[in-house]
């Protein structure tokens, strides 16, 4: 049976860049490009377009800082409209406060654009609802990472916070359900309910607050 390919949207001001990007995903075997955009706009319509045809991006690559409509305000559109598409924010690490922005309006990770390539293993994250954080940018965001209400994880439970380190280690609910013996459906709750008591909108905030809080270690950079 054929492997299904996973279908990706880039999106990238600059035009190198997104050669760059198509190029490298051409080369792997379960990655399809399906389309591509220079602004938030313009790739609003293009997987509208994609969406109406039948053959829905899986995961959006968005470049955070171009003119016109930017990488945040697209990200919230696509997460509003498509709830079932992951967006990945594409960042340099100056930009860094950029990220949060990213994952308030719905991001589901982030990369950095001069680190090496690990766009797949990103983009295979998303796809599975799994946190993907960039190491060295992981630990400049955990700092400033700031909820309108903060919430700390003195409101977990022991097992909630058992369940949040997995989370911040990047582990599917199906990996946690394995780790502490339970279903999966058992994890999925545990998660909602971390998620819910956090204040925070995705398993990338909660695995950021994590690090913040000091249960769960920096991503090493390697």
């Amino acid at each position: 049976m054929q492997k299904r390919s996973f279908r990706v949207f880039v999106v990238d001001d600059h035009t190198v860049v997104r050669r760059g990007l198509r190029a490298y995903l051409e080369m792997v075997d379960d990655m399809e490009v399906v389309g591509e955009a220079a602004d938030g706009r313009e790739a609003l319509d293009g997987i509208a377009a994609l969406v109406a045809a039948g053959r829905p991006p899986d995961v959006v690559l968005m470049d955070l800082l171009m003119p016109g409509m930017g990488g945040i305000s697209a990200t919230a559109a696509i997460t509003e409209r498509h709830p079932e598409m992951a967006v990945v924010a594409l960042t340099s690490f100056g930009q860094a406060d950029m990220v949060h922005g990213a994952l308030q309006a719905g991001a589901a990770g982030y990369l950095l654009k001069d680190a090496e390539a690990d766009e797949a293993a990103a983009i295979r994250a998303a796809c599975r609802g799994e946190v993907h954080l960039n190491p060295a940018i992981a630990k400049q965001l955990s700092r400033s990472l700031v909820a309108p209400e903060p919430q700390t994880v003195n409101a977990l439970t022991d097992r909630e916070r058992k369940v949040l380190v997995l989370v911040a280690q990047g582990l599917s609910n199906r990996q946690i359900a394995d780790v502490l013996l339970i279903s999966e459906r058992t994890a999925q709750t545990y998660v909602s309910n971390i998620l819910s008591k956090l204040g925070v909108a995705s398993r990338t905030q909660a695995a950021l607050l994590a690090i913040r809080e000091g249960i769960a270690p920096h991503p090493s950079v390697s």
